[in-house]
């Protein structure tokens, strides 16, 4: 059997903390938004674009963190996208919800709907 050399080690090394890095991110910090029924909901729809001006955001650059509302009057679904790092998943907020999210690695980019 032939021995691993150092350059197959490095690149197996690199390949397992790029694979793993999702585990490294932080989640949200309050309870997500939760449906009708109970339970939080994550959609696999495609972004949609830039949420409107009626769904309030505070963000707080320093701490990483960003508090999303829902003062639409409607159902709105919702994403945090984070330049550089792990954006939210996509959450349906009823009107008046709010949530917070909270990232390690990156900026805050912006919310869209989707």
């Amino acid at each position: 059997m032939k021995k691993p050399s150092r350059v197959s080690l490095a690149l197996a090394a690199a390949a397992t903390l790029l694979g793993g890095g999702a585990a490294l991110t932080a989640g949200p910090a309050a309870a997500a938004p939760a449906a009708p029924g109970g339970a939080a909901v994550a959609s696999k729809a495609a972004v949609k674009g830039t949420a409107p001006s009626c769904v309030r955001r505070d963000v707080i650059k320093h701490e990483k963190k960003v508090t999303v509302g829902n003062d639409c009057g409607r159902t709105m679904h919702l994403k945090v996208v984070i330049d550089h790092g792990p954006d939210s998943r996509c959450l349906t907020y009823q009107h008046g919800q709010a949530w917070s999210w909270h990232w390690r690695l990156g900026s805050y980019g912006k919310v869209v709907t989707c």
